[in-house]
């Protein structure tokens, strides 16, 4: 798939203060998730922003493996659920109860909602390191920078912005002391806050930061590509089945002809017929269960 010209990843430091940051702008990688599932137009907003907020995130980590943002609620918004990789890939989905309406984040996940943040290096999934706080804020934004400072005692302003089109954020964090004049921070932050979403939206990095920075001194780093991509396969989707085991996939095979599994992520249909499935166990599952039932 080729890669959009704008979904791209900038990473800059202010050598006179002690700040570092990252713009993020998904417009390829964005349209990817939008066309293989219909979101609900505020839920469009929330995934968007997520999208954007793993891959700023992501950004300033040496780490072989996903970073997942996930958001769970008990209200109509169930599940928000974001995954970017350390080679820049990201995939997005949610699971949601009849219509949702345009209300505050926290109101369409009602109460005890969690936000989880998970490590999972590529290798070895025993080292998975998982932090999980209650929601704080009324903004996927507000939740981030409150996650970060409970969980990390990192100071961090995030701007994040989603439409129909893009997907695009902007992340700062404090660095610690002795990089740059103290006060840095609070001067970096307050003129940041002032970026707005349709020109986080409508402008390119080099352009953003000269209308925030141009009296900063920025050291701006090459640009990053980012794409879509999921990493569902028939493999994984068999792997999956075998600790099902037999019984149950056979009773499915037996009472619809087929196991059919779609991807939550990228809407890819995984179908196993019965001769599928009596390989895939390596006996005749199938009519094991017929046997059972008679």
């Amino acid at each position: 798939m080729s890669m959009n010209q704008h979904d791209k990843l900038q990473r800059f430091l202010f050598d006179g203060a002690p700040v570092r940051g990252a713009l993020v702008r998904l417009d390829g990688a964005w349209q990817q998730v939008l066309s293989r599932r219909s979101y609900p137009p505020v839920l469009k907003t929330v995934l968007g922003e997520m999208m954007a907020a793993s891959v700023l995130m992501a950004a300033n980590l040496k780490f072989d493996g996903t970073l997942i943002l996930q958001i769970h609620g008990s209200g109509a918004l169930k599940l928000a659920v974001v995954e970017c990789n350390n080679d820049r890939t990201v995939r997005a989905t949610a699971k949601w109860d009849g219509e949702l309406d345009d209300k505050p984040l926290s109101e369409l996940l009602g109460e005890g909602g969690k936000f989880v943040l998970t490590l999972e290096p590529r290798l070895d999934k025993n080292q998975t390191w998982q932090g999980i706080v209650a929601l704080e804020g009324e903004s996927v934004g507000q939740m981030l920078e409150n996650y970060m400072l409970r969980s990390e005692q990192l100071d961090t302003a995030l701007v994040l912005a989603s439409d129909d089109s893009t997907a695009a954020g902007m992340l700062l964090q404090r660095l610690p002391e002795g990089h740059g004049e103290a006060e840095g921070w609070n001067r970096i932050q307050t003129l940041g806050r002032t970026l707005k979403a349709d020109e986080l939206l409508g402008l390119g990095a080099e352009d953003i930061l000269h209308r925030l920075f141009h009296e900063e001194e920025v050291r701006v780093f090459e640009q990053e590509g980012v794409s879509f991509s999921c990493n569902c396969s028939r493999e994984r989707v068999s792997n999956m089945l075998t600790m099902l085991g037999g019984q149950e996939v056979g009773e499915v095979v037996v009472e619809q002809g087929s196991v059919e599994i779609v991807c939550d992520y990228c809407n890819q249909h995984y179908v196993f017929d019965e001769e599928d499935v009596n390989q895939l166990f390596d006996y005749d599952v199938v009519a094991a269960v017929r046997e059972a039932r008679h």
